[in-house]
C-alpha cells in the first residue's frame, strides 16, 4: 500500500501542519496516555495508540501495550486513515488484500481500528487507533466511541497549542509548556539523571525599557525574531527551545553534556550572535546554565536558578554563568532581610538606636551624637547595618525607616536636653529622602512635636544620595537650611566630590570617611588628602568631622591640621542610650559646663 494518494503539494502542508505542531520525538505526555488507556478499555483490547504519520514512518506520541515508538509508514494502516481521511477497520489483518503483508500483520496483529486527527484546517495528521491479535468486528457504539477519543487527541493537541503553551509573539512553545515536558521527560528517562538547562537572557529590563521608549513595542518583537532565527540555526531541528519570559529562552543540553564544553560552546554562540546582530540598538544578552536532577528538581527551581545566573553572568567578562549556590545564598539573604525588615519596622523589639559621640577636638567636649540604627532579628540576631542599610535604600523601605530613626532619636534627644544635655543629634538621611514632596515638612512637625529648636537637628547626607536626583535633592536640603536644620555632608571623599556642589550645598559640616582616617599617622599620601580636605572645607566655611579616629596618634595630627570634631572607637563605640549617659558624665565636660583642656583628648 503506498501512500502517495494525497499529491505532493497535500503532503507537504499535511507534513508541515505536523512539524509546526511540534509533537513529534516528544517525551511521553500524561494527557495523551490518559485517552489512549480509555481506548484500549472500551474496546477491550491490549493495544492502543495515538498514531502520528511522519513522512516514512508511524510515531506513536501514546501507546498502551507496544513497546516501539515506531514503525514504518509504508503499507501501515494508520498510513491509509491519513490518506483517505476516514475511519478504517480491519476485522481480520491476515486474510485482508491490503494489509496481510504488512509489518503489523507479520508482527501478530489480526484486528485494527483507527479514526482520523483531523486539524481544522482539514489535514489528518494520523490516528488514534485500536489493535487485537484476534480478529473481531465493531459495533456503531465502538464507532463512535473511537471517534470521540480521535477528537479528544486533537482538542487536546490544539489546547496544548493554542492555549497557554505558545508564546503569541514567537510562536514558540512557552513556560506552561517546557513545565509539562519536562515532567513528561522525568517519566520517561532515568529518575535523578542529571542534565543541563541554559536560559538566554536578550537583555536587561532597563535596556529594554529604554530601546521600547525610543524605538516602540515592535523592537522587543524584532529582537525576540533574530533571536529565535539564531537559537533554531544554533540548535538544529531536534532541539526544542521554549520561550520563558518576553526576553528569555530555554533549552536543555543533550544528555551526557560536559558543562565545560557547553559552557565554551554557549560563549561561542554569544560571540557569533554579536558579529551578526543586526538589531539598531545594543543590549546586554547572558546565558545561565543550571544542572539538575530529572525527576527531583523542581522545574520552577530550575527556572529561578538559569534566571539567578543570567543575571549574575552580567557582571563576568565572559556571558555565560552556571548557577551558583553559594551566590544565590547571598541573594537569597539579601532578598530575605528586605523581607523581613517590614516585619522588623512593625515590631516593638527588634529594631533600636545607639549613640556614637562627637567630640570637639581642641576642647574636649562633647558636642553631640550621631544616631545610629541597629537591628537584631528574632532569627538571625544581630544584623550587621552595613549589610541592610544598602538594601532598605534601593527599597520603598527607605522612607518609613528614617521616619521611624527620626521619631524615636528625636524624642531621646528632647529627654536628653530636658535633663540638662544640650547636646545636636546627627541623623543619617537617604537618597529617597530627598525627593520626597513632603519630607521637610514632616521633620519640622517632628522637631515641632518635641519642642526642639531646629538647630538642635543635624541631617547627614551622603554624596551619592545628593547625586540621585539632584535638581529635587537640592531643594530639599535648601528648604530644610531655611527651616534652620543643620545639614553635613557624609562620608566626604568617597562620592562623586566637585567643589562647584561642595560650595553649592547649604552644609555646615563635612564628614571626612573614615577610609581615609584610618592609617592617617603612617600614610603620608592620606595625611595630604586629609590636610587638603580640611583646609578646603574651612575654605568654604564648612566645619570639619573625622569618623573612625581610633588612636591618639591620628587625633593629634587632625588636630594640627584644624580638623574641628572627631568620631571614633578611641573616644566610644555607639552606646545604648544609658551608657552613653553614664559615659558623658564620668569622662567628658558638656557645653554648660567648665571647658576641659585638651589633654583630655584620649583619656577614653
Amino acid at each position: 500500500m503506498s501512500h502517495h494518494s494525497l499529491s505532493a503539494q497535500q503532503e507537504s502542508e499535511r507534513l508541515d501542519a505536523l512539524r509546526k505542531l511540534e509533537l513529534l520525538d516528544t517525551p511521553p505526555s500524561e494527557a495523551f496516555d490518559r485517552i489512549t488507556r480509555m481506548a484500549a478499555q472500551l474496546f477491550n483490547l491490549p493495544v492502543a495508540a495515538v498514531s502520528l504519520t511522519d513522512a516514512d514512518r508511524q510515531w506513536f506520541k501514546s501507546r498502551v501495550g507496544v513497546d516501539h515508538t515506531s514503525i514504518p509508514r509504508e503499507n501501515a494502516p494508520c498510513a491509509k486513515v491519513v490518506d483517505n481521511g476516514d475511519m478504517l477497520v480491519v476485522a481480520d489483518m491476515r486474510t485482508d488484500e491490503c494489509f496481510h503483508d504488512s509489518h503489523l500483520a507479520r508482527s501478530g496483529v489480526r484486528f485494527y481500528a483507527g479514526a482520523p486527527l483531523m486539524t481544522r484546517d482539514g489535514h489528518c495528521l494520523g490516528a488514534m487507533c485500536v489493535l487485537g491479535t484476534e480478529p473481531r468486528a465493531i459495533t456503531e457504539a465502538e464507532r463512535e466511541g473511537l471517534t470521540d477519543l480521535a477528537s479528544m487527541v486533537m482538542a487536546q493537541i490544539e489546547l496544548q497549542h493554542a492555549i497557554g503553551r505558545i508564546d503569541p509573539v514567537s510562536g514558540m512553545p512557552n513556560r506552561n509548556q517546557f513545565i509539562e515536558d519536562m515532567s513528561d521527560l522525568a517519566i520517561e528517562r532515568p529518575r535523578g539523571e542529571t542534565r543541563l538547562a541554559a536560559m538566554v537572557n536578550l537583555a536587561t529590563p532597563e535596556q529594554l525599557s529604554d530601546a521600547m521608549r525610543a524605538m516602540g513595542a515592535g523592537y522587543l518583537d524584532e529582537i525576540v525574531d533574530e533571536a529565535v532565527r539564531m537559537l533554531r540555526a544554533a540548535l538544529g531541528p531536534g532541539r526544542k527551545v521554549y520561550h520563558v519570559a518576553p526576553t528569555q529562552f530555554v533549552f536543555l543540553a543533550e544528555p551526557d553534556a560536559d558543562v565545560q564544553r557547553f559552557c565554551d560552546w554557549l560563549g561561542c554562540w554569544l560571540e557569533l550572535r554579536a558579529d551578526a546582530m543586526t538589531s539598531r540598538f545594543m543590549t546586554t544578552t547572558t546565558i545561565g546554565v543550571a544542572p539538575f536532577q530529572l525527576g527531583k528538581s523542581d522545574t520552577l527551581d530550575v527556572l529561578r536558578d538559569m534566571h539567578s545566573a543570567a543575571h549574575d553572568a552580567l557582571d563576568g567578562s565572559r556571558r555565560v554563568r552556571v548557577f551558583s549556590a553559594e551566590q544565590n545564598a547571598v541573594f537569597l539573604r539579601r532578598f530575605y532581610l528586605v523581607n523581613e525588615f517590614g516585619a522588623a519596622l512593625e515590631s516593638a523589639d527588634q529594631l533600636r538606636l545607639v549613640f556614637q559621640p562627637k567630640v570637639e577636638l581642641s576642647t574636649g567636649r562633647c558636642l553631640g551624637v550621631e544616631a545610629l540604627l541597629r537591628w537584631n532579628h528574632p532569627v538571625l540576631g544581630e544584623v550587621s547595618p552595613g549589610e541592610f542599610f544598602p538594601l532598605i535604600e534601593q527599597t520603598s523601605l527607605a522612607r518609613a525607616t528614617t521616619r521611624w530613626v527620626l521619631a524615636q532619636a528625636l524624642q531621646q534627644l528632647a529627654a536628653w536636653r530636658n535633663a540638662g544635655l544640650m547636646l545636636q543629634m546627627a541623623v543619617n538621611v537617604s537618597a529617597v529622602n530627598l525627593t520626597e514632596a513632603d519630607f521637610v515638612a514632616y521633620v519640622v512637625e517632628q522637631l515641632r512635636r518635641h519642642a526642639l529648636p531646629p538647630e538642635a537637628l543635624a541631617l547627614e547626607i551622603t554624596e551619592s544620595a545628593l547625586m540621585k536626583n539632584r535638581a529635587l535633592a537640592m531643594k530639599t536640603l535648601d528648604a530644610l537650611a531655611a527651616a534652620g536644620v543643620h545639614l553635613a555632608i557624609d562620608d566626604f571623599g568617597t562620592g562623586y566630590s566637585s567643589l562647584a556642589y561642595l560650595q553649592s550645598v547649604p552644609a555646615k559640616v563635612v564628614k571626612i570617611d573614615q577610609s581615609f582616617v584610618r592609617d592617617l599617622d603612617t600614610d603620608k599620601h592620606k595625611r595630604a588628602l586629609v590636610s587638603t580636605m580640611i583646609k578646603l572645607s574651612h575654605d568654604l566655611e564648612r566645619r570639619v568631622v573625622a569618623e573612625g579616629v581610633e588612636t591618639a596618634a591620628v587625633a593629634t595630627l587632625l588636630l594640627a591640621d584644624g580638623c574641628d570634631q572627631v568620631q571614633g572607637y578611641l573616644y566610644a563605640r555607639p552606646m545604648a542610650p544609658e551608657d552613653f549617659e553614664r559615659w558623658v558624665c564620668a569622662k567628658w565636660t558638656l557645653p554648660r559646663e567648665r571647658k576641659a583642656p585638651a589633654q583630655m583628648l584620649a583619656c577614653a
